[in-house]
């Protein structure tokens, strides 16, 4: 489970009054047959979050307080990832645990999923263009609203977290409120949008699309400011930088651009890859960019040298999706074409941690939790599964993980990270 959560079962029950009945092995409550009682599991990070809060004063610093041991009664001494203690080793986040497995009634691939920025539920968008909404705690489905006539394509929240912007296989980029209030809906582009990112300061955004151009927009006045030509095929993936007015976007020519937003001009072009650009992603400390391709290859860039860093060898499929973690700088989560999910801290040339069997087809999506305890993964098999950290003597076995040796394939290994200078 979550290095810092525990296992609680919730028990499903009915309301008060009347008089219960037996009718063979089957509960009946006012001649109504009652739902039989589910025991779910749930990752509640309230109390280890409320002892990282207290103890904070005086446990600030790494070495003020002791590294928890590898026993089960060091999971009540476990803190969020935000904790210094956390912070200071990126493996101690890395998700591995299964916890549970969301599927729609409407069988259906899910293209993508984003947390609320309160970390109280899940937002999974569907191919047939359903918003469906899952609880953060016991990850059971809450509601499910037809949000776009088409598949959706690509969402992200704003920074200011109160606007949520979709695209949809239509071209069509629809604005929403936490509340899922739909406020605005225009045609953006000719063919499927395929990416969708926010300026810092939330006032622009950009898109991309299928018909090869990047367009920035105007968020309050929906107005289209500038397009960016200059790949030569459909551009797959965008993102703004953390600081500057910089976006960088990825084709499927094999090419990564680094564009000027405000001028509008090609600043320079990254040749890197050999194959269709997949995902693109700026590091918050914007100095690293991440990209990912159908070559299988994951590759880190300096943009201050606009040099290739590091190139990262461990996925046997194209890569899908990818996303840093929000806590640790230097950590990342990557999914394929397989359906496996790989972690990597850079540095290290090999994962410290994979899941080679986590879904049965590609992953589409990935996406942390606020607090950087639980990871999801969105896939073309039509689920949706939550992961989480292993409390201090879990061993890795489980489900989607064998580490006895009897199935090579679906072993995941997780090795701790040598000193870097």
């Amino acid at each position: 489970m979550s290095g810092y959560s525990n296992y609680a079962g919730s028990m499903g029950g009915g309301g008060g009054g009347g008089s219960y009945g037996r009718g063979g092995n089957k509960e009946v409550f006012d001649g109504k047959q009652l739902r039989r009682a589910v025991q779910r599991r749930t990752v509640d990070y309230n109390s280890s979050a409320m002892r990282w809060f207290l103890d904070r004063t005086w446990k600030n610093e790494v070495g003020e307080a002791p590294m928890p041991q590898p026993v089960y009664e060091a999971s009540l001494d476990l803190v969020p990832p935000a904790a210094p203690i956390m912070k200071a080793n990126p493996v101690t986040s890395v998700c591995t645990k299964f916890v549970h497995s969301s599927v729609n009634k409407p069988r259906c691939p899910i293209n993508a999923c984003r947390w609320t920025p309160e970390g109280k539920r899940l937002i999974t968008g569907a191919s047939t263009g359903e918003f469906t909404l899952w609880n953060g705690l016991a990850f059971n489905f809450e509601t499910i609203l037809q949000a776009h006539d088409s598949a959706v394509r690509s969402m992200i929240w704003s920074h200011n977290e109160y606007w949520m912007i979709t695209g949809d296989h239509q071209g069509l980029i629809k604005y929403w409120q936490s509340n899922m209030n739909n406020l605005k809906a225009f045609q953006a582009h000719e063919e499927s949008i395929r990416d969708i990112s926010f300026a810092i300061s939330d006032l622009k955004f950009a898109s991309c699309s299928d018909d090869g151009v990047i367009k920035v927009w105007d968020f309050e006045r929906v107005e289209e400011e500038r397009t960016l030509k200059g790949h030569g095929w459909d551009v797959r993936c965008i993102d703004w930088h953390p600081i500057l007015p910089i976006i960088a976007s990825g084709s499927k020519d094999s090419l990564i651009k680094i564009w000027d937003a405000k001028s509008g001009k090609n600043l320079t072009t990254l040749h890197g890859h050999k194959n269709t650009i997949a995902k693109i992603k700026w590091n918050m400390n914007g100095n690293w960019l991440l990209t990912g391709s159908r070559d299988q290859l994951v590759k880190v860039f300096d943009i201050r040298t606009m040099k290739e860093f590091q190139t990262l060898r461990g996925h046997k499929r194209e890569v899908t999706s990818m996303q840093w973690h929000p806590v640790h700088e230097d950590l990342f989560v990557s999914g394929a074409w397989d359906g496996a999910i790989c972690y990597w801290v850079i540095g290290q040339d090999q994962p410290i941690a994979s899941v080679t069997t986590a879904h049965q087809s590609s992953v589409w999506d990935l996406d942390w939790h606020p607090l950087g305890h639980i990871l999801v993964s969105a896939s073309n098999d039509h689920t949706t599964k939550f992961w989480t950290r292993n409390r201090p003597g879990d061993t890795m076995s489980d489900r989607y993980i064998n580490t006895e040796g009897k199935e090579e394939d679906a072993a995941s290994t997780i090795s701790q990270p040598s000193q870097r200078p």
